[in-house]
């Protein structure tokens, strides 16, 4: 089968294309620009150009290798030059969560479905973590880089399909999995889910609509010695989820496995001495992420946690922007950058870091900054001063960061 996948080096579907690639699919792709996952891509020699996506390399494709299945992202517009190409020439057309049931399907996996509002992306990386330490074959598909392993694999005899299934779109609603592991749920994604009771109702139906599910039930476990709160409830549901795949592993050998879980992408992830990046953009998530710097910062001698937080979508500031009060509590310094705009409603107003500051229990500790040359010897000053300093976004600031401290 030939496959074409729009918005191939993103984490969201060139994980997908690795995997297609390992099971023997002929793969090809297109990209506006360089993502996270080009450097993969181009190990697996992966037919895929990356510019403007005007149509020409998708048609040279079709005419060359003939495409069975055109697969996009969730983003793509209805008039874009490729997804009209591919309706022209009749070629199965969908979004990744059919193209992915059809190869659980194909393949015969039993489906390790991670969903909730926050953690998924850790959990999911953990299992697949457990299962490469003691021996367990599985396929997997994660939404981040992992410094373990690649981003998306499929392993041939393997059993299992880990997956980290997306609740925005309602992605994770097309699946109906062996296992079902649920972090959390709180709401998010009011493009999509309209009310609160929408969104809860969401993921009522994906745990109706599988065989098993778990949940976190809120006990501590003293064996998980991971710094942070929120990572050490991604650790126990990660071992309990492993238990039931394959119940016949030690108990012991899994918690030695699990406590030496070296991060993934994006998720706390450390940059280099004393700087860090995250993913977390929504008031919930920046919460846990400050108390688990407070902690690396303890750990590692550092006087405080300075964090610079880009919110991600104004149409989301909006719906969460009550929520912030006490999200930054715990963070010696913080800095508000613009918000990073995406997929807007453009009857709302832009929110200014302004704005959210003076709703803030600590806005004392709180300014605007903006990305640049002045801001980034600001973050610089702080770190030489010995503070842990914490980026929060889903946008473009995550680059900066790295080519400020890393200069890549």
């Amino acid at each position: 089968m030939n496959v074409f996948i729009s918005g191939i080096s993103g984490t969201g579907m060139g994980p997908l294309a690795l995997m297609a690639k390992d099971a023997g699919l002929n793969v090809f792709g297109s990209d506006l620009n360089e993502g996270a996952i080009t450097k993969e891509l181009r190990e697996k020699k992966i037919d895929f150009k990356v510019g403007k996506q005007d149509g020409t390399y998708f048609k040279r494709i079709i005419e060359r290798e003939g495409i069975d299945w055109f697969v996009h992202t969730s983003a793509l517009p209805k008039n874009h030059p490729e997804l009209i190409l591919s309706e022209k020439h009749g070629i199965k057309t969908s979004k990744r969560d059919e193209f992915i049931a059809f190869l659980v399907k194909e393949l015969n996996l039993k489906m390790v479905a991670v969903a909730g509002t926050h953690g998924k992306t850790t959990t999911t990386s953990m299992i697949v973590w457990l299962c490469k330490k003691l021996g367990v074959p599985a396929s997997y598909l994660v939404g981040t880089t992992l410094g373990f392993a690649k981003s998306g694999q499929y392993k041939k005899g393997a059993e299992y399909f880990i997956y980290e299934a997306d609740e925005y779109d309602r992605n994770f609603l097309y699946f109906h999995p062996w296992l079902s592991v649920i972090t959390m749920v709180s709401y998010d994604h009011n493009d999509i889910y309209p009310t609160k009771a929408n969104y809860q109702a969401a993921f009522t139906k994906f745990i109706k609509q599988s065989r098993e599910t778990i949940v976190n039930d809120g006990r501590n476990d003293k064996k998980i010695l991971l710094a942070g709160k929120a990572r050490k409830v991604d650790a126990k549901l990660a071992i309990r989820a492993l238990r039931i795949m394959e119940p016949s592993i030690e108990i012991e050998r899994i918690y030695e496995a699990i406590n030496a879980f070296p991060g993934v992408g994006r998720r706390f992830e450390r940059i280099c001495d004393g700087v860090y990046s995250d993913y977390g953009h929504h008031p919930e998530e920046i919460s846990a992420t400050i108390e688990l710097a407070k902690e690396e910062a303890k750990n590692i001698g550092k006087k405080g946690v300075v964090v610079a937080y880009e919110p991600h979508q104004n149409t989301r500031q909006h719906e969460v922007f009550t929520e912030y009060k006490d999200a930054f509590v715990g963070a010696d310094k913080v800095f508000w950058l613009p918000t990073y705009l995406t997929r807007e409603d453009p009857n709302l107003a832009i929110l200014r870091p302004e704005d959210f500051i003076e709703s803030l229990t600590n806005k004392e500790a709180a300014e605007p900054a903006t990305i640049g040359n002045e801001f980034g010897n600001v973050l610089k000053n702080y770190q030489k001063d010995g503070y842990l300093v914490l980026l929060m976004t889903a946008g473009p600031a995550d680059a900066w960061l790295r080519e400020l401290f890393c200069g890549v």
